[in-house]
């Protein structure tokens, strides 16, 4: 089944059906569910994260399953807190972020003209900026917080997304269907809702969950570099912390290996879900696996050994 099938009629039921279907779709949510299951109900059951419990640097133990950190607090009270910051503003960053470039990108491809000249050099103008050390010299001038790292990171990541938008919205304008919908007499604004955007629906959402990963890491990144808040719970600022206490000089791997294990974890789902979105709403490759399960279930799968070239003399 296609994007726009999912889009124009049945909806989120015909999206979960799918994801179940769909091993690699069906791996992804579920780490991803648990972890939104931990960001939703762990601040509420976890605890004080900024409580003072033991001795610093105490290994994990009966009492502290993951250890204290450098200032004796508990390191799996602040892992449970800090996944509610850290996942709340990587999907908010990562919305906004395709929001913007979809409004850029797909207005400039689908009018043309001076509208497409005026927004490409818009967008070009942050496609030539390095991204991150931009994003570093900003957070360095603006007050710390999560607001101004996710600030800096919607500035800094929408140009990309209205780059490919545009391109995809070119090539759709072109379309019989977008043709015989001018030609109806339809406005603009249902055309782009009704035509461009279902026909977009794969793209967009793979959109979505890259720029989250990115959202993530990017701001872990600048947490790390001391560029946010750091008296805030957060994967990042637990990082930081275990590198200001010279956590891997002392062997402290307790203090940063959770956190740096929950950031791959998370980019791992999200990789899963994208990858399994693809193989639903793409029919190639639909099909492909289709021929695959028949001829593995029929014994016919073709090895995938290389073959050897025999010189007869």
């Amino acid at each position: 089944m296609s994007a726009p099938d999912f889009a124009r009629g049945n909806g989120l039921a015909a999206w979960a059906l799918a994801i179940r279907r769909d091993r690699k779709a069906l791996a992804g949510a579920s780490l991803l569910g648990l972890f939104a299951l931990v960001a939703v109900v762990g601040p509420w059951v976890a605890g004080d994260p900024t409580a003072l419990v033991g001795i610093p640097l105490q290994a994990p133990s009966a009492a502290h399953w993951l250890g204290t950190n450098g200032q004796g607090q508990d390191v799996l009270t602040q892992l449970i807190v800090g996944t509610r910051v850290s996942l709340a503003l990587g999907f908010i960053v990562g919305l906004l972020v395709v929001l913007i470039g979809a409004l850029v990108g797909v207005t400039a491809g689908y009018f043309g003209g001076r509208v497409d000249g005026a927004l490409s050099v818009f967008s070009n103008v942050f496609l030539v900026l390095p991204g991150m050390p931009l994003a570093i010299v900003i957070a360095a001038y603006l007050p710390s917080g999560p607001f101004t790292v996710g600030l800096v990171l919607v500035v800094t990541g929408w140009a990309w997304n209205a780059r490919v938008l545009r391109s995809q919205a070119l090539a759709l304008r072109r379309r019989d269907f977008v043709a015989a919908a001018i030609v109806a007499g339809e406005s603009d604004f249902r055309i782009l809702m009704a035509e461009i955007l279902p026909n977009m629906m794969s793209v967009l959402v793979a959109q979505v969950i890259g720029s989250t990963v990115y959202a993530i890491g990017a701001q872990v990144g600048l947490e790390f570099l001391g560029l946010g808040d750091v008296s805030r719970v957060t994967w990042g600022t637990m990082l930081y912390w275990a590198q200001n206490d010279s956590a891997l000089l002392t062997g402290s791997w307790w203090t940063f290996v959770p956190a740096g294990l929950c950031v791959a974890l998370v980019g791992f789902a999200l990789t899963l879900l994208n990858s399994g979105f693809d193989e639903i709403t793409n029919p190639r490759l639909q099909l492909e696996r289709f021929w695959r399960v028949h001829l593995i279930r029929r014994g016919q799968l073709p090895g995938r050994s290389t073959p050897v070239v025999r010189e007869h003399a």
